[in-house]
């Protein structure tokens, strides 16, 4: 059984006992969340597609903690004009798992 849901602007597949990081969502480390954007629901044959979200459905998903990614460099140069700018950006996220999907 899996879903795929949407959150922080994303779409994620997802299923029980599953591991993933999404954009930062407010919630403490070890909080339950409940995600109702549910996009698509599948169950061997069984398929429910929403138009955009599937009625009742539901994602229980438990936090696991909050943190950052790795630093990602943005470079910009143009060439024959001294023109350099380095920057980084470390994205923030929040890891969950993924307890049932109903």
């Amino acid at each position: 059984m899996f879903a795929v849901i949407e959150t922080g602007g994303k779409q994620y597949r997802v299923s029980a006992g599953q591991k993933l990081k999404v954009e930062k969502l407010n919630a403490e480390a070890g909080a339950n969340l409940l995600l109702d954007k549910v996009l698509l629901v599948a169950d061997g044959e069984d398929v429910k597609v929403g138009a955009p979200y599937v009625d009742g459905a539901k994602v229980e998903a438990k936090v696991l903690g909050q943190g950052r990614a790795d630093k990602v460099i943005v470079f910009r140069y143009h060439s024959k004009t001294r023109y350099r700018k380095k920057k980084g950006h470390r994205q923030h996220f929040t890891e969950l798992e993924i307890t049932s999907i109903k």
